[in-house]
């Protein structure tokens, strides 16, 4: 028989990332759509094929379903995941899982509890270019800068909404273990409170690591680069990978049929927990304790400004 899983949130990132690798599972896959939105669901049943729709989280629950795909609004998750955990649901959900530490904390042991996955949607960690610098000899130094065409974000959302994917991705390309003792510096600078710029550094005995996001760089750009004895490699948009040596500059690229979910890290990140929810024996693909450490780093950094901004 196969699996069945629910999928919560039919909107932008849905539909963008997420229901088109979906659709082309459906021979392995039964899934159940939840929408109040017929019109919606009569669109999207037409573009992909999807079978399968009901209106509401308690009649998905009631489908006995195996997992559940979260794509709410953050402020929505932690009471959808909560209730998912309770129901016996493997959960799947957006970055970031919660905008509050505490509550991140909570709902992972509730998962443990009831030795179910709750597995947060850091895909970039699944980017093929990205998965290979991780797997490539110990970094000395490791920067992501994501940055921002001159937008304006309240400096709450920013952190957990774009911050939490450069600090995710410079812990996992930089081998940082979540048992070691993390030498953290903050910076920060924001104006009413829209946030500018703000930067993590993270210092161990051997290595050190910054993420960073600026909001007003004049272009969209993401570049993570890694710096060891062979080489230097910096990765830009997760697509064109530099490898500079003493003897000259390599350069990677997708073949130009490379669907861009492929690119950046979706399409593998569903199926690896589509595997894990049909395989007891398969792993998180995105281990709780390499979240629960990105989450607390982004959640110092605003702990940090708002103490800076009491100080005012």
């Amino acid at each position: 028989m196969m699996i069945k899983i629910g999928v919560v949130g039919l909107g932008g990132i849905a539909q963008k990332a997420y229901l088109p690798v979906m659709a082309e599972m459906q021979d392995q896959v039964e899934w159940i759509l939840c929408t109040r939105n017929p019109v919606k669901l009569a669109t999207l049943k037409q573009k992909y094929g999807f079978k399968n729709a009901v209106a509401t989280v308690a009649e998905l629950v009631a489908q006995q379903i195996d997992a559940v795909f979260i794509h709410t609004p953050t402020s929505t998750h932690a009471e959808l995941v909560q209730l998912f955990l309770q129901a016996g649901v493997h959960v799947y959900v957006d970055k970031p899982v919660s905008d509050d530490y505490d509550t991140v904390k909570a709902l992972y042991q509730l998962a443990d509890d009831k030795n179910l996955m709750l597995t947060a949607g850091f895909n970039r960690r699944f980017a093929p270019l990205e998965a290979r610098l991780q797997t490539e000899q110990q970094p000395l130094v490791v920067k992501v800068e994501k940055n921002r065409n001159n937008t304006e974000q309240p400096v709450k959302f920013a952190i957990f909404d774009l911050m939490i994917h450069a600090v995710d991705t410079a812990l996992f390309v930089g081998h940082f273990q979540t048992n070691i003792d993390l030498n953290c510096q903050y910076q920060i600078s924001q104006s009413n409170n829209m946030l500018q710029y703000c930067a993590i550094t993270v210092q161990s005995q051997r290595k050190i690591m910054t993420a960073s996001i600026n909001m007003q760089a004049g272009a969209n750009l993401e570049i993570t680069e890694v710096q060891q004895p062979a080489c230097t490699q910096r990765l830009s948009n997760l697509t064109k990978l530099q490898t500079v040596t003493a003897a000259g500059t390599q350069v990677t690229n997708f073949p130009d049929w490379t669907p861009t979910l492929e690119r950046r890290g979706f399409a593998p990140l569903i199926r690896a927990f589509v595997a894990a929810v049909e395989n007891p024996d398969h792993p998180n693909p995105v281990s709780p304790e390499s979240s629960l450490l990105s989450h607390r780093l982004c959640q110092n950094l605003l702990n940090f400004y708002l103490d800076q901004d009491g100080k005012h």
